[in-house]
């Protein structure tokens, strides 16, 4: 009955200690960053700190349970014979447990070399979103349509990454529209053509549309999406204001994002 009371004292005790490191290391962050200019930290300062104070959350926890276990006679007549062949348990424990290690050495890594942080805006296989969180295991994708994806930290070392946020320099921003196929197209161009900083084309040529593509400059990645909302409804209003408002067949918007302003 000792040995129960001193396993559950001894649990009880690392997950208090467990706590009360991470709270302090949490304040300690906290004052440094308010030090700082602006009171706030770096996404590269915040995505290693996190991933720190898991680790070290972690290790207590674990040399907590491992004293617990070693109240037990059994336990530890267990443990001298494992130790007696570490090599066979290593090899044994590393394959059972080699997709979880693989993804804490991964977000390790990713915590370190930084291609991705957290606040960052990803593209990862097809989904884009902001990263909310980097832990030891997996990484936390809020996505721009609501969705949430957890992705395994060893699928992201593996995989490409688009990372938006990081790069600072100007990207193209385009926009499609259409106009019935009997418009004056060429009028459209110029109309279009006199908003600052725009360049348009005649993309395509359909049966019953002409595609015609406003681009422009966006500052960053991040900023792209922005853009092209204005610049689509800049272009959508210059048309309308001159008589020559884009029309075209319905679709569906699920299906690509083409402007479309049917005439009445």
């Amino acid at each position: 009955m000792r040995a129960e009371i001193t396993a559950i004292v001894t649990v009880v005790v690392a997950f208090a200690v467990a706590q009360l490191v991470d709270r302090a290391v949490a304040r300690r962050a906290e004052a440094l960053a308010a030090a700082l200019p602006g009171g706030a930290r770096s996404p590269v300062t915040d995505t290693r700190l996190r991933l720190l104070r898991r680790l070290v959350y972690a290790l207590i926890l674990f040399v907590g349970v491992a004293l617990a276990l070693s109240q037990f006679e059994g336990v530890r007549r267990v443990a001298t014979g494992a130790l007696a062949s570490s090599a066979v348990l290593g090899l044994v424990v590393g394959f059972a447990a080699r997709a979880t290690l693989a993804n804490v050495v991964a977000g390790a890594l990713i915590a370190i070399t930084q291609p991705i942080r957290i606040g960052d805006s990803v593209t990862f296989e097809g989904k884009t979103g902001t990263v909310e969180d980097i832990r030891l295991t997996y990484t936390y994708i809020a996505c721009d349509d609501g969705t949430r994806v957890i992705v395994p930290n060893e699928r992201l070392a593996q995989n490409t990454v688009e990372n938006h946020t990081i790069g600072t320099g100007p990207v193209r921003a385009e926009v499609a529209l259409y106009l019935a196929p009997d418009a004056d197209v060429m009028r459209a161009l110029a109309v279009l053509g006199r908003e600052e900083g725009v360049d348009v084309r005649v993309a395509d040529v359909e049966r019953d549309a002409v595609r015609i593509v406003a681009g422009a400059t966006a500052p960053g990645r991040a900023e792209r999406a922005a853009v092209e909302a204005g610049l689509r409804v800049a272009c959508l209003e210059r048309l309308k204001r001159e008589g020559l408002s884009s029309t075209g067949p319905e679709r569906d918007p699920s299906r690509d994002d083409r402007t479309s302003e049917k005439t009445p």
